[in-house]
């Protein structure tokens, strides 16, 4: 053991990009006052450090146009010339690109952020410019918000949306969290099926998979659910029309919002953070009750969002029965404590929705909305905001995995009649299509088995193409000799090389931080890790620089799979946790078992 310790590397990579300025022409007219800059400068400078941008029309000016990004500030689009149009419909399509098909454009506002305002003619002009624009690139525009400044001059935000050529629809997936009696189904039902509930549970039946989740009204795994909306923000979920089934859903909407239903019993709570680390969602919902408050599961789905570093909403339910004060103010009790530095925003009005789904990417924003499932209050607030929600994953970042060779993460295995194995999960890396060879294990000896993907669905509708980041399930070709198929396996590129022969492993090494732990974690301690849809025992077998490590603490350690081999690479992100002790981390090197057969 000694010996193969000595194969650690302790060195980690250092990535980094530069950025390439661009210069821009602002005209200004309208004086702004001093007060409002001081606030302007000091937005911008929380703004520049988070590489993020703030949209707020009430503090009387906005941050200085973006370079990057979906945001575009236009001070008036009147009669532009054939050339200029041009122009305008190639920055729009850049905009676009950066936003996986969503654009903001704000009207009437300098690119140095001034809000100048357009009368009603200029306007309705520019409007009608911009939406001529979108017609170019087979987009749609719809107006989210319009503010008066300076009497009848007004400033519009208006998002652009166009579905890339390669997909049926824009997707954000949501991961829903809380407690065992948060309401989290319940809220699910109530958004897809279209109807209230009577207070008694009925709208959360449709969301249970399993007759053991009826009669406990508990989740006790996965589910999915859908939620559609069309180019102007129309919903689209069972209620649409009496016989509208979900691949309906899918075909009809521009953008589809898929709900993981977690479960919120701490007994499923390796399934719940399975989900987080596998399924790898845009965002997490975190559903709470005005009653119940901020209990002891809340807060442990809580540390895990922030130790994943995934963007999070909060959710208060149950406001027909108890006033969610008391719990609104617990919360941002939590959320302003030093431990966690989050800055709570109540979402309460229409226009604060657009702000908050604005500042989600914000490191320090987090939207709180209060609502009724049994009178619907406040139910139109959360879809509104679901609708301006966007994927995080910057256009780079998205092009850069896909040129990568295929990687699928498997969560879920099914056998359907007459088709046979079906498996479910992410794509990671890559693009898959129909009738691609690919490699799927590792198996107990390590060794991956060729298999050939016979059809893809996404959403509960086919599909011939996946792309990185994108969930999907699977089928094999008929008649195939198949491996025992089991969740964590994963599915690669079958290069037809021995030399790139993929193989699992039993040891890996990561640099890891422990979050929480009463005592020290010592060699020899067993946890149980996470790594993408990777659910297995681990112990450690040696701790670089030290005998022990504790909360707050920071070490190189070397982990070794109790059960089988897992295919780990470097760069993955780690999530350890046995009862109350948390710890997270990221692979920095992996000892396949084919270099380690071969040096013994």
């Amino acid at each position: 053991m000694d010996s193969f310790l000595s194969l650690f590397d302790p060195s980690q990579p250092d990535d980094g990009f530069d950025e390439e300025s661009d210069i821009r022409n602002s005209n200004s007219s309208d004086s702004i006052t001093q007060s409002s800059n001081q606030n302007s400068s000091s937005e911008s400078e929380l703004d520049g450090q988070n590489n993020k941008i703030v949209i707020d029309f009430d503090q009387g000016i906005l941050p200085p146009e973006p370079q990057l990004g979906n945001i575009e500030y236009k001070l008036k689009l009147i009669s532009p010339s054939k050339q200029r149009f041009e122009h305008l419909v190639t920055q729009m399509k850049w905009r676009l690109r950066e936003g996986h098909g969503e654009a903001i454009y704000e009207i009437g506002v300098s690119d140095s952020g001034h809000l100048h305002g357009l009368n009603e003619k200029d306007m309705n002009a520019s409007l009608c410019t911009l939406k001529q624009m979108a017609h170019k690139l087979g987009a749609s525009t719809s107006v989210l918000r319009r503010k008066y400044v300076a009497g009848r001059r007004s400033v519009a935000e208006v998002l652009v949306r166009k579905i890339p050529d390669d997909q049926h629809n824009i997707e954000v997936r949501v991961a829903v969290l809380g407690g065992a009696d948060a309401g989290k189904s319940t809220l699910l039902g109530v958004l897809t099926q279209g109807e209230f509930d009577n207070g008694r549970g009925r709208a959360r039946l449709n969301m249970f998979r399993h007759m053991h989740e009826i009669q406990s009204g508990r989740t006790s795994c996965i589910s999915h659910e859908t939620l559609g909306f069309d180019s102007q923000g129309n919903i689209i979920n069972y209620k649409y029309n009496e016989m509208m089934t979900a691949e309906e859903i899918s075909d009809r909407s521009t953008k589809l919002v898929t709900f993981m239903d977690l479960a919120g019993h701490r007994r499923y709570m390796r399934t719940t953070v399975q989900a987080l680390s596998g399924y790898s969602p845009h965002y997490a919902m975190l559903v709470l009750s005005a009653g119940g408050g901020f209990n002891g599961t809340s807060q442990e789905h809580l540390s895990i969002v922030r130790a994943l570093d995934m963007p999070f909403f909060v959710v208060v339910t149950k406001t027909d029965i108890t006033p969610p004060d008391q719990t609104v103010q617990e919360l941002k009790n939590l959320l302003t404590s030093i431990g966690c530095r989050k800055v709570p925003f109540v979402v309460t009005n229409t226009d604060e929705v657009i702000s908050a789904g604005s500042n989600q990417f914000s490191e320090n924003i987090v939207p709180i909305f209060c609502v009724s499932n049994v009178t619907g209050s406040g139910l139109n607030l959360v879809t509104r905001f679901l609708y301006v929600l966007s994927p995080g994953i910057s256009n780079l970042e998205k092009e850069r995995l896909e040129q990568e060779p295929c990687e699928f993460h498997i969560d879920e295995i099914f056998r359907v009649s007459e088709v046979g194995p079906v498996v479910g999960g992410l794509l990671v890396k890559g693009v898959l299509t129909e009738n691609m060879c690919m490699k799927i294990g590792p198996l107990p000896c390590g060794r991956f088995h060729s298999v050939t993907v016979h059809t893809i669905h996404r959403n509960k509708a086919p599909c011939r193409v996946v792309r990185a980041g994108q969930s999907a399930s699977l089928s094999f070709t008929p008649n195939q000799i198949l491996p025992t198929l089991r969740s964590g396996m994963v599915l690669l590129n079958d290069t037809g090389n021995r030399d790139d022969e993929p193989y699992g492993t039993l040891f890996f090494q990561a640099k890891v931080s422990v979050l929480f732990h009463a005592t020290a974690i010592y060699v020899g301690f067993q946890t149980t890790v996470h790594i993408g849809s990777i659910r297995q025992t681990a112990i450690i077998r040696g701790i670089m620089g030290g005998e022990k490590i504790g909360t707050n603490d920071s070490a190189s350690v070397m982990f070794q799979f109790v059960g089988h081999p897992e295919y780990v690479r470097p760069g993955m992100r780690v999530l350890f946790r046995e009862g109350s002790s948390k710890g997270i981390g990221v692979v920095t090197q992996v000892f396949p078992l084919n270099r380690i057969i071969g040096q013994n």
